[in-house]
């Protein structure tokens, strides 16, 4: 299966992930994929979080900081990436479960997430990944994800 990507070799721009991803404004919480290496099984993602983020009007409007759902979220979106590449087929990977989530520090309008996600078990089935948030090097959110790969038809 082609993903109509030139070379998912390195890096993804926005208008590589959206080929891959059905998450759209205001929900697709990855901005560009610093690097990937699908034999290796890991990715690394950037999410630019803006004050402009629609959840900071009722995330704490006088303390704003972001949803820690949200920065799961956020890590599975990359996390899906790396899955779906590494599978190549036509399905799209959805979320089954969070495990050993921990919150650490929060995020605040501002900073950049960087996603990090190494594949525990990647098939053509599902997937399970270790993932890292960070900001400045430091680990804000960590926790295993794991992805069953279905088709679109069946959502």
């Amino acid at each position: 299966m082609s993903t109509g990507i030139s070379d998912p070799s390195k890096t993804l721009n926005i208008k590589d992930i959206i080929k891959i991803m059905p998450h759209r404004y205001p929900f697709l919480l990855v901005d560009k994929i610093l690097d990937i290496d699908i034999e290796k099984g890991y990715i690394v993602g950037q999410k630019n979080v803006s004050f402009n983020e629609p959840f900071f009007q009722g995330h704490f409007p006088d303390a704003p900081i972001m949803p820690g759902v949200l920065i799961l979220e956020a890590l599975a979106q990359a996390g899906g990436v790396l899955v779906h590449l590494k599978s190549q087929v036509a399905k799209i990977a959805v979320l089954l479960s969070v495990n050993n989530a921990k919150f650490r520090h929060p995020v605040k309008p501002g900073d950049v997430l960087i996603l990090k996600c190494e594949g525990l078990h990647l098939s053509s089935k599902a997937g399970r990944v270790k993932a890292q948030a960070l900001v400045h090097d430091r680990v804000v959110v960590e926790a295993e994800i794991s992805f069953a790969l279905v088709d679109k038809s069946n959502i």
